[in-house]
């Protein structure tokens, strides 16, 4: 079975998002910087800096190209604050374009009570919602004037909240300066300070990144292992930022052996699977769920039983309850519109008539299944709304349409990042990145897999490990880049 994924794709987009926004830029010009993955040139940064009429507006421009199964695509981003000269914010725009599917932008304006109101455009479409402001969280400018504040002695350590517009949260970020060292850049071999910085993810660990600074608070370089991988920025001239990139085939890189064949899993009870550090004395973190449950053993290896739940009959929908995390998985966000006239058109139309809220999301498991036409590599990461028009997608827009369709009905429903086997994915045997859906029925969480369901798989099984939940926003993937490649299989016990 050939099932084409490009979720990996988007993690790595998250992933560069979060390198340039916790630069220590500190210039009033373009800084240029080449992105390099694996050691080949992928893509260009660009950050400026400009101070007006009492603002300062900050841009970080990221372009990245990858390849997955000899197909390219190109990513884009680009991310403005706007802020006071004291690093107050006043607003911010977000504007992203992944593969072929159209951009999509959030602006955002920040009062002085701290409302955000938000204006999200997508297919030409706008949708208006507000936010609070996370407390005590700064954007680039407020960043920099930490980083001047607190200095560049070795030894100081600090902890600051930096919101991504891109990602629409503020993650708290520890920053330790370190020794001054030499540093290669691109042949050049410099004096720099290193800065070490974490990236604190909540229920997931560290994102952990080494920069490499110039006593003008000048980033120079930046390193960080991102799924076994390493992703690095490196200040450079406009003209080789901009220049030719080489071609790296991700999929190959962000594959998880499976110690042996797994046969029949639609069949399969459980399988428990035991889990160890690639490295050791590497961390890594796998959720507790209703499907999954995750044993932390004092070597640092995890014991994981993998059992799927069914769902439970004559339970009515819409959800009536008050739990307010379930709640949130009934309301539209960004990328499952589930408010979206096309989306919910096609949701009473999966559903029929049916009363019972375990039957309505087999049957839009089932529908979304059989409406995406093209399982397309060139599709970056699309939100429900776009598929429901393109009809065109893999697995996270199987994932997104699914979950946004079963909210538009009054089913709580997350979209789930992990990882699943394969038989044969691109000549591939094993575990590889995939998204797939959850949905809340009586009081468990159900998975769904309307992507493996349409490939001929039955849908969900045993061969799913969820590694995060949420409403398919980059923030959530953001939850993956500490335990990607950071663990292997070593055995897996099947229970028929």
């Amino acid at each position: 079975m050939k099932i084409r994924c490009t979720f990996s794709v988007y993690l790595v987009f998250a992933v560069i998002t979060c390198l340039i926004s916790t630069s220590l830029a500190d210039s009033d010009d373009s800084e240029y910087f080449a992105v390099f993955m694996e050691g080949k040139k992928v893509g260009h940064a660009i950050q400026s800096r400009l101070v007006s009429e009492g603002k300062v507006t900050t841009t970080e421009d990221v372009t990245i190209t990858i390849s997955r199964g000899g197909i390219s695509m190109t990513v884009e981003m680009k991310e403005i604050s706007i802020e006071t000269t004291i690093g107050e914010p006043l607003g911010f725009e977000s504007t992203q374009k992944l593969g072929i599917m159209g951009s999509m932008t959030i602006k955002g304006q920040v009062d002085k009570q701290g409302v955000v109101s938000l204006t999200t455009t997508s297919m030409g479409a706008e949708q208006k919602s507000t936010m609070q402001w996370p407390q005590g969280a700064v954007m680039a400018e407020g960043m920099r004037l930490e980083t001047l504040k607190k200095g560049l002695k070795e030894g100081t350590q600090y902890s600051i909240k930096v919101f991504s517009a891109q990602m629409m949260q503020a993650v708290e970020t520890r920053v330790s300066i370190g020794p001054e060292q030499k540093v290669d850049l691109l042949g050049r071999v410099v004096t720099l300070r290193e800065v070490k910085t974490a990236l604190i993810i909540p229920g997931a660990g560290e994102i952990a990144t080494t920069g490499y600074v110039d006593r003008d608070l000048k980033m120079q370089k930046t390193i960080m292992p991102m799924a076994g991988l390493r992703v690095e920025l490196v200040a450079c001239p406009r003209e080789f930022a901009l220049g030719r990139n080489d071609v790296l085939e991700l999929i190959d890189k962000m594959f998880l052996k499976s110690p042996e064949p797994l046969n029949n899993l639609a069949s399969t009870k459980s399988i428990t699977y035991d889990l160890s550090p690639v490295k050791e004395g590497s961390d890594f973190t796998i959720p507790s769920n209703d499907n999954q449950k995750a044993q932390r053993l004092d070597n640092g290896k995890v014991i994981l039983k993998v059992e799927p739940v069914a769902a439970s009959t004559g339970v009515k929908f819409p959800y009536k309850g008050k739990d307010a995390a379930i709640l949130e998985a009934l309301e539209p966000t960004r990328f499952l519109q589930s408010d979206n006239e096309q989306v919910i058109a096609l949701a009473r139309r999966a559903i029929g008539g049916t009363k019972d809220a375990a039957e309505a999301a087999k049957k839009i498991e089932a529908f979304v299944a059989d409406f995406i036409e093209n399982r397309s590599l060139s599709v970056g990461y699309a939100s429900a709304a776009e598929v429901a028009g393109s009809r065109q997608g893999d697995c996270s827009e199987f994932a997104v349409l699914t979950a946004a369709m079963c909210r538009a009905v009054g089913i709580p429903a997350q979209v789930v990042a992990g990882v699943a086997y394969v038989d044969d994915f691109l000549g591939n045997q094993g575990f590889g990145g995939h998204a797939w859906t959850q949905v809340y029925i009586g009081d468990k969480w159900i998975g769904l897999d309307a992507s493996f369901k349409g490939a001929g798989r039955g849908g969900y099984d045993v061969g799913h490990i969820a590694l995060a939940a949420g409403n398919g926003e980059p923030g959530d993937l953001l939850n993956l880049v500490p335990t990607l490649g950071q663990f292997k299989i070593d055995k897996v016990t099947v229970e028929k």
